[in-house]
């Protein structure tokens, strides 16, 4: 058993008979009162996110996860096949597992999957990823002084509002937390 001193971003906890993985915390010492940890705690299965507060020093039970680095294989129905870079063992992985992420990884792309024993129980994506424009309108030389957005339609089928400057054709940089344009990449 450890205590709440040891709570770390990304640590998975069991809490009350389910896996739960530690989005964010705080530590909090108030002036008058014992000290508390505020916790954002994100249920493995559900996806669902609660708040939690432990008083410091409570025991926690931390769940021993591994992690490895898999390539995206290919789409198998409703499932994702990825093969593990040491071993080449293929797993795959269902699409509500998956979530929205499979509008961020491509063909041959890498990401980072954690196991308790032999279940998966996440997917850790790269926090940005490039992607090629399918689909927008036409761009217009000079159109960087504004602020404009327009929709553009990803290789993935990801569609997200981007400047007026880009064109089909073009690769650009995606946050994978938000599905946010970054920036544009040259070729």
């Amino acid at each position: 058993m450890s205590t709440t001193a040891d709570i770390r971003n990304g640590a998975v906890i069991l809490f009350k008979n389910s896996r739960m993985k530690i989005v964010e915390f705080q530590h909090v010492k108030p002036g008058k009162g014992p000290a508390f940890v505020r916790t954002k705690l994100k249920d493995i299965k559900s996806g669902k996110i609660i708040d939690h507060t432990y008083n410091s020093g409570a025991k926690i039970e931390f769940i021993r996860v591994t992690s490895s680095k898999f390539q995206y294989l290919y789409r198998d129905g409703d499932s994702f096949v990825f093969m593990d870079n040491n071993t080449f063992n293929q797993v795959n992985v269902s699409k509500e597992m998956m979530d929205d992420g499979y509008f961020y990884i491509k063909e041959g792309d890498t990401i980072e999957i954690s196991f308790d024993g032999d279940e998966i129980i996440s997917l850790i994506l790269p926090s940005k990823t490039v992607l090629k424009v399918v689909q927008t309108d036409p761009g217009h030389k000079g159109n960087t002084a504004t602020n404009a957005l327009k929709p553009a339609k990803l290789e993935t089928g990801l569609e997200v509002q981007v400047p007026l400057f880009i064109n089909e054709g073009d690769l650009v940089k995606i946050d994978t937390g938000d599905g946010s344009y970054s920036e544009r990449v040259k070729q």
